[in-house]
């Protein structure tokens, strides 16, 4: 009972949430309980200490959006002014003509010390005040709320194609975007609810006159008609009552406006405003120098008080002098130049650095990257999604860069800042390929595509209509990018898996697999071999996705005894062979397989010599260019149906035959026959004799 008792008690102290529900329903109904003066003193102290330090608290942001609870804590301190003054008025009407303190002390001190005991001048000054909240302050924060909000919403687009730009180009990474995504929503959702909680201030000065005017019309009519009070000391008694009210009402909400405006007005600046001001103001010595010089010129003019102009003129002079000795410090410790100075070369070792993957481009392809046409950014962005959930890991970014050097209209793709392909590509025209694989007849630029080598044309967009018609596969420049840059990066996957992209893989499985990673590594195998089998693996297209089931396959190889990477890799792809296999499918739902006849099998096998990692293949040169023309004979002759095959072959010789297709046939897979998955459907359709 004791801890629940603690746990109750710890919800009702200020800044958890029970609190804050009591101290609102506290709030509402201090506008129907009649408050004693004493609560009413602290209440009227509290708001005016409140309302001191959230201008405080404003003046010493260094954003606007690090005050996000502002426009809460403006609705909730006008709430508990208006109610504060409800409060008041409750107390001078009913007891008003009980003398100067039947609204508490506070209202008393207000309306006696501060008006100096003249009714007049305290309802001169009251109205000021009343003008000067109303009419400048409140007035002018909510404008500027309003236009701040309507600019930040019609810039959001712009800065979140910004955002997306900079992620595709490898300027951040996706943790550095979600984080700016993150600020700029949290000031759209701030610039929005301030534009709103500006006509809370607006609303509270209007209240605040008709209060006052209810208050003298109130209490004029209760002092002369209920307690038969003389018009002009029932005039006094409640004027001076009321007046004190709305200065005690006052003063908190010109705070709290002046607040709210420093808040708004600070969107363009860095820094706290003690030091922007300071840095703006002073940082310069010309302006205080010629400051000084015009508070001179004052001073001798005749009828002005020479002392007070000269005393600012010896001031501004000297403050000249002191900042011209001593230049003032920028917020990032920088000294502040009245010349220009010239930029700070990068760090040599920027120069280090090298981009994994980068497309350069040529100065008449970069409006592909940017405006309403930014097409390019956006399927760079699909593409490494695709990757991801295609191969099982992210791919690094792609930096997109201009290079002057090239020709307009031509792209390189670099790995390493190594280039890996290059092409054409013609903004404003259509690429159309026939799906024969000849060149289609249509007019246009001949070509040919960069990606697979086929004939292509690029055409005019107005000639889209006639392609279609022929069957011709049409695509815009971006897209052939995109599509070169795709079969380029699947290609030099396993080069982008690096050691510290396997780190990150690992890192990133679920909790209930850790267990699994911290067995295996390092006491049973190296993270360079975890990360050597998964590049083997990627390069021949074999998705890394099915990360437990690959740890798991490397874990129980290695207690088998099987030692080198391609042996622990070859047992993986017989644990993924459903996955192999289901990827290996054609349309007609089997696996179309070309085979090896037995006499090749066994000139294979014999001619493999070595052991483990060793192994390697030794055939005679004219055997081997006997194969391989076979091979590609068969290859040739497949291809005519529309059929994609698939070599299997008897598991000792699978890494001898990749060897070869992979300078033959790259494209081909390769599986060994304990790699069938047994449901699969298969059928042979050739075989290699």
């Amino acid at each position: 009972m004791g801890g629940l008792g603690s746990i109750s008690w710890r919800s009702l102290i200020p800044g958890t949430d029970i609190g804050l529900a009591v101290g609102v329903l506290l709030l509402l109904s201090l506008l129907i309980i009649p408050l004693p003066t004493a609560i009413l003193d602290m209440g009227l102290s509290l708001s005016i200490t409140l309302s001191a330090l959230v201008l405080m608290v404003s003046l010493f942001l260094e954003r606007p959006v690090e005050f996000t609870s502002f426009p809460t804590l403006l609705l909730l301190t006008t709430l508990f002014r208006l109610s504060l003054e409800i409060a008041t008025t409750r107390l001078i009407l009913s007891h008003g003509s009980e003398g100067a303190y039947a609204a508490g002390h506070v209202v008393a001190a207000f309306g006696g010390f501060l008006m100096g005991g003249d009714v007049v001048i305290g309802a001169i000054v009251f109205c000021i005040l009343l003008a000067v909240n109303f009419m400048v302050i409140t007035k002018g924060s909510g404008r500027i709320a309003e236009v701040a909000a309507r600019f930040f919403l019609d810039a959001m687009p712009g800065k979140q194609m910004a955002i997306d730009a900079e992620l595709s180009s490898g300027a951040i990474n996706d943790r550095a975007a979600r984080q700016k995504r993150k600020e700029l929503e949290e000031e759209s959702t701030f610039y929005g609810a301030m534009d709103g909680a500006a006509k809370f201030v607006r609303g509270d000065a209007i209240a605040a006159i008709i209060i006052t005017v209810i208050n003298i019309i109130g209490g004029l009519a209760i002092g002369v008609l209920r307690h038969g009070m003389p018009l002009s000391e029932a005039a006094s008694t409640f004027t001076t009552l009321t007046v004190g009210d709305g200065l005690v009402s006052q003063i908190p909400a010109l705070l709290v406006s002046t607040a709210a405006g420093i808040v708004v007005t600070k969107g363009g600046t860095d820094g706290s405003a003690d030091v922007t001001l300071v840095r703006q103001l002073a940082g310069n010595p010309k302006p205080m120098a010629m400051a000084a010089v015009l508070a001179t010129l004052f001073a001798l003019m005749p009828g002005l008080p020479a002392f007070p102009f000269l005393t600012i003129a010896a001031l501004a002079g000297a403050g000249a002098w002191w900042r011209r000795k001593t230049p003032i410090k920028s917020s990032d410790g920088d000294i502040t130049e009245t010349a220009p100075q010239q930029p700070a070369s990068a760090p040599i070792s920027e120069v280090l650095k090298l981009d994994l993957l980068r497309l350069e481009l040529g100065f008449g392809l970069l409006p592909l990257t940017s405006g309403e046409n930014s097409q390019l950014t956006e399927q760079i962005k699909a593409l490494r999604r695709t990757i991801a959930t295609e191969m099982g890991f992210v791919t690094p970014p792609i930096r997109i860069q201009d290079n002057i050097l090239l020709p307009s209209e031509k792209y390189i793709i670099k790995l390493k800042e190594i280039e890996i392909g290059s092409g054409e590509a013609k903004p404003g025209k259509l690429l159309a390929m026939s799906p024969s694989g000849g060149i289609p007849p249509l007019p246009g630029d001949k070509t040919t595509e960069p990606a697979f080598g086929l004939p292509a044309v690029w055409i005019d967009p107005s000639v889209k209509g006639r392609a279609t018609v022929l069957k011709c596969t049409v695509v815009d420049p971006a897209s052939v990018i995109v599509t070169h840059l795709s079969e380029l990066v699947r290609q030099n996957l396993p080069d982008l898996l690096t050691y510290v992209a396997t780190q990150s893989l690992l890192d990133e499985l679920p909790r209930e697999q850790q267990k699994l990673v911290n067995d295996l590594i390092p006491s049973q195998v190296t993270l360079s071999t975890v990360q050597r089998v998964l590049q083997s693996l990627l390069a021949e297209r074999v998705s890394i996705r099915d990360l437990p089931t690959i740890l798991e396959s490397i874990q129980e190889g290695n207690g088998m005894g099987l030692r080198g990477v391609q042996n622990l890799a070859n047992h993986v792809r017989i644990r993924l062979s459903r996955q192999i296999c289901h990827g290996l499918e054609g349309a007609n739902g089997y696996i179309p397989m070309i085979t090896l006849s037995p006499d090749w099998e066994s000139e294979f096998l014999t001619h493999i010599a070595g052991q483990g990692e060793e192994r390697r293949l030794a055939m005679p040169p004219l055997l081997l260019n006997q194969f391989v023309a076979k091979l590609r004979e068969t290859f040739n002759t497949v291809s005519t149906n529309g059929e994609m095959p698939v070599i299997v072959v008897s598991s000792p010789v699978r890494d001898a035959m990749r060897s070869i297709v992979e300078r033959v046939r790259p494209s081909v897979p390769v599986l060994s026959q304990a790699e069938i998955y047994p449901r699969a459907r298969i059928k042979t359709i050739a075989t290699i004799t």
